[in-house]
């Protein structure tokens, strides 16, 4: 499915969506991650830090769906689809670059901040952060505008 303009340039000025996958109990679980890249092919690129239950989830059901919303503006998507798993071993060098530029990015966005006196997180969590232990291909199927009818 092809991804509008609207729709990729919300996601790219998110720091994090909230990705929801399948239990083996068929309950839905939902984490945090960042988006590296996604493209108007409707092709969404993940690169998820812990190798856990979201990866065990993708691996036992393919169903996934990413939502972001933008409180200030009210607006939102919901992305529905099917995901595939990369390993490390076969991730592009571009796709950790852009994971390298992104975390970059949002360090540099929490030292601004905290330069303002908005405080925040009292250490900088990205330095922290893991190297990615795979990354996450979705296939959006479906493109939800969460933005009520009459506010559109």
């Amino acid at each position: 499915m092809k991804l509008g303009d609207g729709a990729i340039n919300f996601f790219q000025n998110q720091g994090y969506v909230i990705v929801t996958t399948i239990d083996k109990d068929g309950t839905p679980h939902s984490s945090c991650k960042g988006i590296v890249n996604l493209n108007k092919n409707g092709s969404v690129y993940l690169l998820d830090l812990y190798k856990s239950r979201t990866y065990s989830n993708l691996k036992n059901n393919p169903k996934i769906s990413l939502t972001a919303v933008d409180e200030h503006r009210f607006q939102g998507y919901c992305l529905k689809g099917k995901a595939r798993i990369i390993t490390s071993n076969n991730m592009s060098p571009d796709i950790l670059r852009a994971w390298q530029d992104k975390i970059t990015s949002r360090l540099t966005q929490r030292v601004l901040k905290n330069i303002h006196e908005q405080k925040g997180h009292p250490r900088h969590p990205e330095v922290l952060l893991p190297k990615p232990k795979y990354a996450i291909v979705m296939e959006v199927k479906e493109v939800v505008d969460l933005t009520p009818h009459n506010l559109k």
